[in-house]
């Protein structure tokens, strides 16, 4: 927690600083890694937001401020330069970098103290078909969250919504009792909106091979069976786990006592024969249907339900992750959130947009009915677990995603993953190497750590204190893809360091406070590489 420690320091430093000179409040203020060329840090740009109520030139609020924190947070900061129109750039302690280190290479893990119980709903799709890509993207978001929200001490459940009751299920069952008549030699006509995947074929050739007669079958339970173990068996693969599968069928019956509830305590009302949610009165663009004129329950009723439900079993804080054409239900949620008594923001939706597959850059067909890699099944077969999770994490949740199935399978530095892997593979072969030139063990050392002084070193000792700060921001906005950031950014640092540092040298204590160093950068690419599923081979 680098850059939140300091930023704590500079909190209390610069709010008493400020209450004792005009009485003011502290603004909020930027504390960020600089752009790449300037050299500090941290850049802070206090002095330019707080200048005009003090009624001075920005410059010389810095230059004040600069003195203040050079003087207060020594132990912490070893210098602040002033820049342009009065940045202050920070310069951390060098003490304070190799502390983290030792921290690091000890296995010391940041918690975080919360008293949230958090549910973290994703994938949750319906059970007619085998997963695709986009359900697998689903899959990394929600499984990166919940590693990193457990890696930092909160208490999360992992939960699939199994939607196994309605229309769609009864015609999943209809279209495998077809497909088995039709195997059977029967003549019966395939209803036009079934589902037409030869995955229903196969677990009517399945039954078939069983020597199931068609009147002891029950038709929709055995799709919903076969087709729910094929799920879970791609997530198992996929190396995502679910601490519970909660099926919708449990709250059916309670979906209609809700809806009255929600009508006695005037959030919803009877028109034109149906039941109305007054979703309005909590900021949804118009009013929801609950129950329709035909007596029929929709989504939405069954969704308040569920949630209901959660919020029943004591979590405090919901993140649903939906795909990005669920965006309209957003406002929806939110206002059932707020009628069930709850402050909205209790609800956290995480909307993920859609993933394209190209070779070599050129689009490949996605047609369910052309069968050619929309499953999960097949891209993780074709490319990999590592490069799979780690590909689906390379952007931000909200933005497209190309998969680029070659560049994911290239063995070289174009892949991402390998050249993030390859790195951690190098550090340890420079531990093997050092294991053949001595019987000495290697043993840290903090004292060493002084030697570390080259610009490329320091780089390093940086980058591996910020960790934890990348993962308090992947909390923060809600999507892992900082960590991928974060490994590629401290890979392209290792290059530059082991192109410019010879790490086993004939100086006993530089060559400890470089292994140390390189100790630090295998731990943290470890740590990080797990967090997102993603495996730490030693050798490549």
């Amino acid at each position: 927690m680098l850059k939140a420690t300091i930023r704590g320091k500079l909190d209390i430093l610069l709010s008493d600083w400020l209450k004792n000179r005009s009485g003011n409040v502290l603004p909020v203020y930027a504390l960020d890694e600089p752009p790449k060329g300037i050299a500090c840090d941290l850049a802070c740009n206090i002095a330019l937001l707080i200048a005009k109520p003090l009624k001075l030139a920005p410059r010389t609020v810095a230059q004040e401020l600069a003195t203040l924190i050079e003087t207060r947070l020594c132990d912490y900061i070893k210098k602040v330069d002033i820049a342009g129109a009065g940045f202050l750039n920070i310069h951390i302690a060098d003490t304070v970098l190799h502390a983290h280190l030792a921290d690091v290479i000890a296995g010391k893990k940041p918690v975080r103290s919360s008293s949230q119980k958090i549910l973290i709903e994703f994938v949750s799709a319906n059970p007619t078909g085998p997963l695709h890509i986009g359900h697998g993207r689903g899959a990394a978001i929600g499984d990166c969250l919940a590693r990193i929200y457990e890696y930092l001490g909160y208490d999360i459940t992992r939960e699939y919504y199994l939607n196994n009751v309605g229309n769609q299920m009864l015609m999943l069952g209809t279209s495998l009792e077809v497909r088995y008549r039709q195997l059977s030699d029967e003549t019966v006509a395939f209803p036009d909106d079934g589902y037409k995947g030869d995955y229903i074929k196969d677990i009517a050739q399945t039954l078939i091979d069983r020597k199931i007669p068609a009147a002891s079958i029950n038709f929709k339970e055995a799709a919903l069976t076969a087709l729910t173990a094929t799920i879970e068996q791609d997530l198992v693969r996929f190396d995502v786990r679910f601490d519970s599968w909660f099926e919708e069928s449990t709250i059916v019956g309670q979906v209609p006592g809700i809806c009255e509830e929600l009508k006695t305590a005037g959030m919803a009302f009877e028109q034109d024969g149906a039941l109305w949610f007054a979703s309005t009165r909590y900021g949804d663009d118009k009013d929801r249907v609950l129950r329709r004129s035909d007596g029929r329950y929709t989504y939405l009723a069954s969704d308040i339900a569920y949630h209901k439900n959660k919020l029943g079993r004591g979590y405090t804080s919901l993140i649903n992750l939906w795909g990005a054409d669920h965006h309209g239900y957003v406002a929806r949620m939110k206002a059932a959130i707020t009628a069930l008594g709850r402050n909205p923001a209790a609800l956290t939706i995480v909307l993920y947009q859609l993933v394209s597959l190209s070779r070599n850059g050129v689009p490949v067909s996605m047609s369910t009915r052309s069968g050619e890699f929309e499953t999960l099944e097949a891209v993780v077969n074709e490319v990999g677990r590592d490069a799979c999770r780690f590909f689906f994490m390379l952007r931000a949740p909200d933005s497209p995603l190309e998969f680029d199935l070659e560049l994911a399978k290239k063995q070289s530095s174009e892949n991402p993953v390998f050249y993030v892997q390859y790195v951690h593979a190098r550090c340890c072969s420079i531990f093997r190497e050092y294991e053949t030139r001595t019987t000495e063990p290697f043993v840290f050392d903090v004292g060493v750590t002084a030697l570390l002084t080259t610009a490329a070193e320091r780089n390093l000792l940086k980058k591996i204190a910020l960790l934890d700060d990348t993962l308090d921001l992947c909390i923060k906005t809600n999507s892992p893809h900082h960590v991928t950031a974060f490994l590629m950014e401290i890979a392209d640092l290792y290059h530059k360091f082991y192109e410019q540092c010879r790490v086993l040298t004939d100086d006993p204590a530089l060559t400890r406070a470089r292994l140390a160093l390189v100790s630090g950068v295998a731990k943290t690419i470890t740590t990080a590489l797990n967090l997102l599923g993603v495996s730490a081979p030693e050798k490549m």
